[in-house]
């Protein structure tokens, strides 16, 4: 029991040990916020890699694809069939992405996409970015006639509104359709090519005898105000900007037109180019995403792309995705896939093998983090260290007299290492308490910090996330606890033990 007395009496009156006991809270403090702060960062960006890829990926290392998707579906469910709760088949190429904003063409380079919109949701959570609301229920290629989000639904009502949402759809559609019919009626010159003088005469035009027909026939009766091409599906950051303080501007909506060019199967490959119609926009948060993905309808671009057999209509597909049921091993799958089929022909990878050098990058940024900031609690245990040879010189006197009461040499080392457990405990339970609240309210810190130096602490222009994404792992708050105590107590531990060998009559010769 004078132990703990003794304790508590040099942890209440040694105020030197208060720079340490604050060491070990800045510590553990820092350490809970930063974990908490990179765990968030790393589960969203899992959650959003995962929500496009499925857990296994089944691809063909030719850009021209596989032949007959089914056959390949069957035969996989021959060799996993019992792991398999869904899969769907995709065609990606590469290809360029134009339109037309303020009378300028704007290109950009994208990732075409081919899915099948009744499966594609059933392997990932494609559907769950989308920014129709009816979309997110039942995918469709088909423009919606209104109710596009006008607040992003993902920011939990914090981010600013997207009014220009507010039209999106066929009203858009209609409307940019009669203001362009409107001038062109207005000023016809300069919506016709210059024509020359042979052009003008009946007897020259080659179709005057012969009317349209055919495809020519459709695309010249195509009426835009009422009709649509085939629907797309766009990576919102492709086609939008973030203003400074959160805004989103679009430089189009669904319901205005894009063309797509990219090349067709077969060799030499050729390039085709086709008209779509914007239909809703995807948003991951995931910048690489959101600013290159394109979805379609998987039959158009097969067609586009001269993917399917003529005579037997098989069409070719790049890649099938899996769906795995709760429990399986994606990597056991992976492997025996990867024994089924010819290496030289398929790859066969896991949504952690897609990403793999982005996950470990972030996991080597954490690992060094942590001791980075786990030598500010270092810090803290080289100034117990020297705290407590201080007191071991000062109490010399009081080591003495202990012993010659009949102390032994244990007891003695025993209170000097319950009062460095005392100072690691008091620091880290303060530095608990204070991280959790800290996580708990950071982004009103992050505010508070952005109003009082005029620069914001978190920009969402940068991260499209509207707050800092945390998530607290008791198990890392638990060794975070336990090391500062572990460093506490090993920092007591030199002298604790020199105390211990202090002899009585050599302690009391002088007094």
């Amino acid at each position: 029991m004078y132990k703990l007395l003794l304790c508590w009496r040099y942890l209440r009156t040694r105020y030197i040990a208060l720079a340490s006991i604050i060491s070990v809270m800045l510590g553990v403090a820092t350490m809970i916020v930063v974990n908490s702060v990179m765990e968030g960062f790393t589960a969203e960006m899992q959650k959003r890699i995962h929500g496009i890829v499925s857990d296994v990926v089944f691809e063909a290392r030719s850009l021209d694809g596989m032949p007959d998707a089914q056959w390949h579906e069957h035969r996989i469910r021959q060799v996993v069939g019992e792991e398999i709760e869904g899969m769907s088949s995709t065609v990606v190429v590469p290809a360029m992405l134009s339109f037309q904003h303020g009378g300028n063409w704007l290109t950009r380079q994208v990732q075409l996409i081919g899915i099948d919109e009744t499966t594609q949701s059933l392997v990932s959570d494609f559907s769950k970015y989308l920014q129709h609301p009816e979309n997110r229920r039942t995918m469709s290629f088909q423009l919606r006639e209104g109710g596009y989000d006008v607040q992003d639904y993902q920011s939990d009502g914090e981010a600013p509104p997207r009014t220009q949402m507010t039209e999106a759809g066929w009203a858009h559609r209609r409307r940019m359709t009669r203001l362009k019919n409107f001038q062109e009626r207005m000023n016809p010159a300069s919506t016709e090519k210059p024509k020359p003088p042979e052009a003008l005469s009946p007897s020259a035009d080659p179709f005057a005898a012969h009317p349209l027909t055919g495809p020519e026939e459709d695309k010249a009766r195509f009426d835009p105000e009422n009709e649509q091409h085939t629907g797309a599906v766009l990576g919102i950051a492709m086609i939008s900007f973030r203003t400074p303080e959160g805004e989103d501007k679009f430089l189009a909506l669904p319901g205005d037109d894009v063309k797509l060019t990219f090349p067709t199967a077969g060799q030499p490959p050729k390039v085709v180019s086709d008209n779509f119609t914007i239909v809703d926009f995807y948003e991951s948060k995931m910048s690489e995403y959101d600013a290159s993905f394109v979805f379609v309808p998987i039959r158009k671009l097969q067609e586009l792309r001269g993917m399917i057999d003529p005579t037997t209509g098989v069409a070719m597909v790049n890649a099938i995705q899996i769906k795995l049921k709760p429990g399986a091993d994606g990597n056991l799958v992976r492997d025996k896939l990867r024994a089924a089929f010819p290496p030289e022909l398929y790859g066969v990878y896991t949504w952690r093998d897609k990403q793999g050098p982005l996950l470990a990058a972030v996991n080597m940024e954490i690992t060094i983090l942590n001791v980075l900031l786990f030598l500010i609690i270092a810090v803290a245990g080289f100034g117990i260290l020297a705290i407590f040879f201080m007191i071991v010189v000062e109490k010399t006197r009081d080591i003495g007299i202990l012993k010659s009461l009949g102390a032994s040499s244990r007891s003695v080392m025993g209170i000097f290492l319950g009062y460095g457990f005392s100072l690691g405990a008091v620091g880290a339970g303060v530095g608990l308490a204070l991280g959790l609240l800290m996580v708990r309210y950071i982004n009103e810190f992050a505010a508070l910090i952005g109003r009082i130096t005029g620069r914001p602490v978190f920009d969402p222009s940068i991260y499209y996330f509207y707050k800092i994404p945390t998530v607290v792992l008791p198990g890392t708050v638990m060794w975070i606890v336990a090391g500062a105590l572990l460093i506490a107590v090993a920092a007591s531990i030199l002298p604790a033990r020199r105390a211990a060998r202090l002899h009585p009559v050599e302690a009391l010769r002088y007094e």
